[in-house]
């Protein structure tokens, strides 16, 4: 299947850019869009580069779709009736695009699977791979229901996320306000009241930072713009990328809280796979690879072949260093007792509680950070202004 950009005008005269088509070759793309009324005024293949370009689902979407999907197919829905409805149901023009290329795919004798890959990226690996078990296994019902969980799941974690970080973001925009006002506006005014000879020490260092600040504003933002574009584009390169994702998991107090979030995630991935049943090769790169850290997947490729050469995933994992030692005690249980799944079902749920306390206490450690940056600006400010001013107005006395 091919991908087309195009740009057409219904019978209404309204115009239509940018969308998107797949279809066998270009015949078929002009025998569609002639059916379904349009007049196409350009056309073009999508290329590699044109992907980026593709809406791509968000969670919260994926969890909405998958709870309305799994609710019409267990109702007993034919799985084109399905994708039909979720084409007129869905509220961007995007995504009500993409349902429609799927369903019109799908129409025609695709897999739903390979409709979905045909998107160029609009849909994670994780959820095609729980649509080819599916199919597979012929529980795709079923398959929605657990991947309605899981995004359910993902989504309630995120939401927490930002959740949690509107204080501490506000926090820090008080923090740089607070500093910008003080050194630009208030120390000024104090400036006349000082002698020479009060400009010394802490005092003057002060007075010099202000008068830097006023004087370079307009540098002091091309170094932070410089900064921050340089570190996005440093953690690209992936020596730098794996050494920040390895520092994120072992620097103390962080990395425990963060290896805790890893271990919900990776917990309830593992096991939504390897229950529709997955071959675990396959489940433990989805599941490393959906936690988004360098190091983690690089150490999960020596899992991964450990586990081809007959390790059990206990033992391989223990040796990964990552995971706390009672994850890896359920996984051992899971293996002994033969019901792995369902074991990593019940551990998920544990975790994803333990998750969002590590989120709470995450949060927690920014706070203080802040609250002690602005007192340290304006204990500092005080220290250096007050002793002057004092000994500027024991002189005039």
């Amino acid at each position: 299947m091919k991908t087309y950009i195009y740009t057409a005008t219904d019978v209404q005269g309204n115009t239509v850019k940018n969308q998107r088509m797949t279809a066998e070759d270009v015949n078929d793309f002009l025998d569609k869009i002639h059916e379904k009324g349009l007049f196409c005024s350009d056309y073009r293949e999508a290329k590699g580069n044109d992907k980026k370009s593709l809406h791509k689902f968000t969670t919260k979407e994926l969890a909405i779709d998958c709870r309305q999907m799994s609710a019409m197919m267990t109702s007993g829905l034919s799985l084109v009736k399905t994708l039909d409805i979720m084409q007129k149901e869905q509220e961007k023009e995007a995504n009500k695009q993409i349902y429609r290329e799927i369903y019109e795919d799908v129409q025609k004798g695709v897999s739903f699977s390979e409709a979905c890959k045909a998107q160029d990226g609009a849909f994670p690996n994780f959820f095609i791979s729980m649509i080819e078990a599916g199919e597979a296994s012929g529980n795709l019902d079923m398959v929605m229901v657990k991947m309605e969980t899981q995004y359910d799941n993902d989504a309630k974690l995120t939401n927490k996320v930002k959740s949690a970080m509107v204080y501490p973001i506000i926090l820090s925009v008080l923090c740089v306000a607070i500093v910008i006002i003080m050194f630009t506006f208030i120390m000024p005014t104090f400036k006349d009241l000082l002698t020479e000879e009060d400009m010394h020490g802490l005092t003057g260092f002060l007075f010099k930072f202000s008068d830097g600040i006023k004087a370079y504003w307009w540098l002091i933002i091309i170094i932070i713009v410089g900064l921050v574009f340089g570190i996005k584009y440093a953690l690209k390169v992936p020596d730098i990328r794996y050494k920040f994702d390895q520092a994120i998991i072992k620097i103390k107090p962080v990395g425990p809280l963060v290896v805790k979030v890893y271990t919900a995630r990776f917990g309830s991935t593992l096991a939504s796979l390897y229950s529709s049943g997955i071959a675990m090769v396959e489940c433990l790169e989805k599941s490393s690879a959906i936690l988004n850290n360098l190091y983690v997947s690089k150490k999960f490729e020596t899992v991964v072949d450990e586990v081809k050469q007959g390790e059990s995933l206990s033992s391989s994992i223990q040796r990964t260093g990552i995971f706390e030692s009672m994850f890896v005690s359920i996984i051992l249980v899971g293996e002994e007792s033969g019901a792995l799944d369902t074991i990593l079902t019940k551990s998920a749920a544990f975790y994803q509680e333990e998750s969002d306390e590590a989120i709470t206490r995450l949060v927690g450690l920014i706070e203080p950070v802040m609250i002690i940056f602005m007192g340290v600006c304006i204990g500092g400010v005080i220290a250096g202004i007050l002793p002057a001013i004092y000994n500027s107005m024991g002189n005039i006395a």
